[in-house]
């Protein structure tokens, strides 16, 4: 999805000179007390107490108008929380957290920096500097939408709630960490963290839980681990206005908005109206782009990108298409193994079944050439993990001691193998895959098929969602194709969208086509993705991934204390993930392919780590006005 990473934040960081204007240290009986209008790791702030907005956006921008959106498949659950259902897409968005790492549009604020949160519901914060605990003071104007103020008893019920009733791998990261959450008056709440543990992500971990209304909760008896339709009042600048189960959501600015004219908010949440259409497939939904019945699309396809967009709407100028620069590291989206499967804890299995990926013919033959080969988790980075590991990065590894396999200290860090452009099957590969699969003791056997010395098949269930791209299907199906050609019992499953939620969330594959998170600092989220503690019941942990080694640079990760051993022990990262082969990287893109009925604007400017059409986008009504009169649209 993602690529160039234009002005890491992490070297950012370490080249600030000096804390915010706003941010002091004072002398208490306690010790130093940090008190702030906003918060990140080593202090350091871009915007001053007195910002009047975020950069990048157009603080004169208009509001009104609409903007609509599609989704694929189906919903049956405004519940985006729980672990059961479909949640509708964006349900999360009428939520809002006490630092703004939880705007209404989850695109992160600000986004022309990493790592910084500033003031949402919280007007300020004041922490120790050992960060043992974290005082927030919350806006007293603060109301969800139905007017009812939010407080700090709203604060500690949520935070409970997370705990009591959010997924497994969240309650037990969060529980060891955080051990104390109360409420000091209505509008102060305080958080204490648990002593002899990394101080990274436990002020920024609490400060972006969003918030509910405990009263809510109370009146209805409803849980945070069950679908529903009726969701909580948030207290962000939306609401949901109404939602038909499986065909549209349709989210409106609530008038009320309490925060409206906060420096946090000015120039962003443009549009009066936000509008969800579901689809049966990408196809139908394009289509339905092309005939006006939505408004924006952000395509992710490269057959439709290079072919599909020569319709007449196109044609006369009525469509826009841009492609928009993205400086967030790709999304390290793959082939995931689930490593749960006996046949798939032989990494010389897993290496040999990566090898049946083509990435050249497939980006050729069926990508019309417009993506790059994916090798790291941090593409594209000062991070990425690069020939034989040097330096700091050296000196980590080798402290870690036997965990750590030789080869990975003398040998450069693993790369996507490559292929012939030209055929699909590139006997160099299938004859090196061929050995591997000897030598994991899966030779060929009776009817061209691998089998162990049990006389069992090497097999592999492969399920796709139906509601995919054609062409996700097609590069499956090629890749079957080249593992049966191994002589592997390979199948792919085309099942429908409700099937695939349930058959991923309990790990019911082979393989499967997932994705982590691209990571530029240290956080407890790491283990939840890549720790072994939670990897048997993980939701962000596909491959089920359990590594000592990932689990101690992980740790060494979250006790750094200089922007150099971090960076350090992120690449360090990089590298022992990549050397684990949990997953076959693809591809990925380095702009954002945007098609929109030519009615919207954005800044000449957009900030390297959103996109932002839900953000800081705005409705241009006379240009809207002229595409219904010309008959562009209804």
């Amino acid at each position: 999805m993602r690529a160039s990473f234009v002005g890491l934040a992490i070297a950012a960081l370490a080249a600030h000179a000096a804390l915010a204007e706003s941010e002091v240290a004072v002398t208490q009986d306690s010790g130093e007390v940090i008190r702030s209008h906003g918060y990140s790791y080593f202090g350091e702030l871009k915007y001053p107490e007195d910002y009047a907005h975020f950069d990048y956006v157009n603080p004169d921008a208009p509001k009104g108008g609409e903007i609509s959106l599609n989704a694929a498949g189906t919903f049956d659950s405004m519940n985006p929380y729980s672990r059961k259902g479909r949640a509708g897409a964006y349900s999360w968005m009428v939520y809002e957290s006490l630092l703004g790492e939880m705007p209404a549009t989850n695109e992160g604020a600000p986004a022309d920096v990493y790592g910084e949160s500033y003031g949402l519901l919280a007007e300020s914060l004041e922490y120790d500097a050992g960060k043992t605990w974290v005082i927030f003071h919350m806006r007293p104007e603060a109301t969800f939408s139905d007017g009812t103020p939010v407080t700090a008893q709203d604060v500690v019920f949520s935070h409970n709630l997370f705990l009591d009733q959010g997924l497994k791998s969240y309650a037990d990261a969060v529980r060891r960490r955080v051990i104390g959450a109360e409420a000091l008056d209505d509008h102060t709440v305080k958080f204490t963290f648990a002593d002899g543990i990394s101080r990274r992500s436990l002020i920024d971990q609490v400060g972006a839980v969003p918030v509910f209304p405990r009263k809510w909760y109370e009146d209805t008896g409803a849980r945070l681990d069950e679908p529903r339709l009726d969701a909580a009042p948030g207290t962000g600048p939306y609401m949901m206005d109404s939602a038909e189960v499986n065909r549209r959501i349709v989210y409106k600015r609530n008038p009320d908005y309490w925060a409206r004219d906060l420096p946090i908010n000015v120039g962003r949440h443009n549009f009066d109206t936000i509008r969800i259409e579901y689809f049966a497939d990408d196809s139908a939904a394009f289509q339905a782009f092309s005939a006006g019945e939505y408004t924006f699309r952000a395509e992710t396809n490269s057959k439709t990108w290079a072919t599909g967009y020569d319709f007449p709407a196109v044609q006369k100028g009525w469509v826009k298409l841009e492609e928009l620069p993205d400086g967030m590291p790709p999304t390290p989206s793959g082939i995931v193994f689930n490593l749960g499967r006996e046949t798939l804890q032989d990494k010389r299995v897993r290496e040999a079944v990566s090898l049946a990926f083509n990435f050249e013919w497939t980006n050729e033959s069926l990508q019309y050439g417009l993506f790059k080969q994916r090798d790291s988790f941090v593409q594209d980075t000062p991070l990425q993990a690069m020939d034989v590991p040097q330096g700091a990065e050296l000196e980590l590894l080798k402290s870690l001691g036997d965990i750590v396999p030789p080869d990975m200290l003398t040998e450069p860090a693993v790369t996507a193998h490559t292929s012939d452009p030209s055929r699909l099957t590139d006997r160099r590969n299938l004859r090196r895959a061929m050995k591997l699969l000897d030598e994991a003791g899966w030779p060929v056997g009776e009817g061209g098929m691998r089998r162990n010395a049990n006389g069992t098949p090497l097999s592999l269930e492969f399920p796709i969602p139906s509601s995919g791209s054609a062409t996700i299907g097609a590069v499956v199906e090629n890749f079957i194709n080249n593992l049966k050609a191994m002589g592997i019992d390979a199948k792919m499953e085309k099942i429908d969208p409700s099937q695939y939620t349930l058959r991923s969330r309990d790990r019911d594959y082979d393989l499967v086509f997932d994705n982590y998170d691209a990571f530029l600092q240290p956080g407890t989220g790491l283990m939840q993705r890549f720790g072994s503690q939670e990897a048997a019941f993980s939701l962000f942990n596909p491959a089920g991934l359990a590594s000592p080694m990932v689990d101690a640079i992980i740790n060494a990760s979250l006790e750094s204390n200089d922007p150099e051993t971090q960076n350090a022990a992120l690449m360090a990262l990089d590298r022992a993930l990549r050397y684990e082969r949990f997953m076959i990287p693809v591809w990925y893109n380095d702009a954002y392919w945007v098609a929109y009925w030519d009615m919207f604007e954005h800044p000449e400017t957009i900030p390297p780590y959103a996109l932002g059409a839900l953000d800081f986008w705005w409705f241009n009504a006379e240009k809207a006005a002229a595409l219904k009169s010309a008959g562009a649209l209804r």
